[in-house]
């Protein structure tokens, strides 16, 4: 039996299970792939993120039009200078665990953010030199500069918050058991399985939680995904495939939502981590531009996507007002992406390993990408690999490409200088330019839209021309679900917040 096969029968059979429960209050949603760590402070993936919208709250969120609006903070001041914020927390907060949430704890949680070993949020924060806690719903956060991302940075994982008694005792274990402060508190994963969380009696808004038991499943195989919703086994599944639109619009029973994402979806080339830089493509930026100029993003929209999604060379959309219209993206030229490689001195073919996620839509467009840049010389080797060992293999440097996705967040900052500047966690090609570090670093301390505009088109002439990274397109937030589930609003993030949502 086929592993499709395979998952359906599985799928199926769970789908008998979550007819009847749902009747009880049961949501079940559908994961384009098994998240990994749920800690707040290591994690990474975007599906760790839709689990954490239901069990981590943090100090600030986001609506629908990207304003920061407060969630456990019930407002901030920053000081004339730009590096003073002070932050008044939401009163009779409590933990899964029962213990308060106050300014010790959000100190704990931001400190944690910052110091903790491998933390992924210390660069996304780094700003913050010291916390204070003024009183005992009062922090203030003292910043080494000015740092205009601050509050959309505390709208993601790096603003969650998490109980200190728990995260002490667990250690780097923490993420087994997480004790956040959100509407639902874990019960039980299985890796590669399941993810159950239940309502938290004790949660600071709980008059707007209506389900009792969340089940979320991870489902690689969106055509698997999709089935199960249709026969009822699943009420919400995320990633929907392009080409399954006119399925979902055209069933009676289900909805369909539809947003351009925050994030983008990329090549990464390693330049610099390891042996496996040591190529033409990781040495010489001829040979990279070559290779961009053997991709044509329309025509992967057009074969994978059916249009719908939108192309894409930078960090943020064609539609965001800080994208740099000087920059647009550019045309394919196999003419000249061959003439760069013989002017770099390349013999052709040139073999690359190019490392994929084991999505369908990634190998899709994997697929498309090896077809076009054999025209140009260049052989890539598809290597299929599951998502969190992908994740792994890019950080230890065992890619040459590796195709990879970022969500996004609600500032560009968020979008790039986690990838691009020298050092961050999420650079594993381990490009480094100290000119653009700097640039970011003046981006930071902005705070007038115009001006950092003006700083990111200095960021955009250096990085497209030399960087690692090969943006193609941003995805569109394809979300279907039944049409029992009522209260569900899409978001530019993609995160399915639970807080409202209903099954009839």
């Amino acid at each position: 039996m086929g592993q499709i096969a395979r998952c359906f029968v599985v799928a199926s059979t769970l789908c008998l299970a979550a007819t009847a429960a749902s009747a009880q209050g049961h949501l079940r949603i559908g994961l384009g792939d098994d998240p990994d760590v749920l800690d707040p402070t290591l994690s990474r993936t975007y599906t760790a993120r839709i689990v954490f919208a239901s069990i981590c709250d943090k100090l600030f969120d986001i609506d629908e039009k990207l304003a920061i609006v407060p969630q456990l903070a019930l407002g901030h001041e920053t000081s004339a200078d730009g590096k003073t914020v002070i932050i008044k927390l939401r009163p009779g907060v409590k933990f899964h665990d029962g213990e308060l949430f106050d300014a010790t704890a959000a100190k704990y949680s931001l400190d944690r953010h910052l110091n903790m070993k491998s933390s992924f949020r210390k660069p996304e924060i780094g700003t913050i030199d010291t916390v204070e806690v003024v009183d005992p719903l009062t922090i203030k956060l003292n910043l080494k500069q000015p740092f205009s991302p601050l509050l959309a940075q505390l709208t993601d994982r790096a603003g969650m918050m998490m109980s200190p008694k728990a995260a002490e005792a667990a250690g780097d274990k923490f993420g087994l058991r997480p004790v956040c402060a959100g509407p639902y508190k874990l019960v039980e994963r299985v890796q590669q399985d399941r993810i159950v969380v239940e309502k938290f009696p004790d949660y600071w808004n709980k008059d707007q939680v209506f389900i009792d038991r969340i089940t979320y499943l991870p489902i690689v195989d969106a055509t698997v995904r999709l089935a199960n919703l249709r026969s009822g086994g699943l009420d919400l599944i995320e990633r929907v495939l392009a080409t399954d639109i006119k399925t979902v619009r055209d069933a009676p029973k289900l909805k369909l939502s539809k947003a351009v994402s925050l994030g983008w979806f990329a090549l990464f080339a390693n330049v610099a981590n390891g042996p496996k830089a040591d190529n033409p493509l990781g040495k010489d930026p001829r040979v990279r531009h070559a290779f961009e100029l053997a991709l044509d993003r329309d025509t992967i929209n057009q074969v994978v996507f059916n249009g719908e999604f939108v192309p894409g060379n930078q960090w943020v959309s064609p539609q965001n007002s800080y994208y740099q219209q000087k920059f647009p993206v550019p045309k394919r030229d196999l003419a000249k992406a061959r003439a760069l490689l013989k002017e770099a001195g390349v013999t052709t073919p040139l073999v690359l390993d190019f490392m994929v996620s084991n999505t369908p839509e990634t190998r899709a467009v994997a697929e498309v990408v090896q077809s076009m840049a054999a025209e140009a010389g260049f052989d890539l080797k598809i290597r299929v690999t599951e998502v969190a060992t992908a994740l792994k293999q890019g950080e230890d440097g065992n890619f040459q490409i590796y195709m990879n996705t970022w969500s996004g967040r609600s500032d560009p900052d968020g979008n790039s200088v986690i990838y691009q500047t020298c050092g961050a966690p999420q650079n594993m090609g381990k490009y480094c330019d100290k000119e653009i570090d700097a640039w970011h670093q003046e981006a930071r301390a902005v705070t007038d839209p115009a001006a950092r505009k003006a700083i990111y088109e200095k960021i955009a002439a250096k990085f497209l021309a030399e960087g690692w990274i090969f943006y193609l397109y941003h995805p569109q937030i394809l979300i279907a679900h039944i049409d029992r589930l009522e209260g569900y609003k899409p978001m530019p993030d993609g995160l399915v917040r639970v807080v409202g949502l209903k099954l009839k």
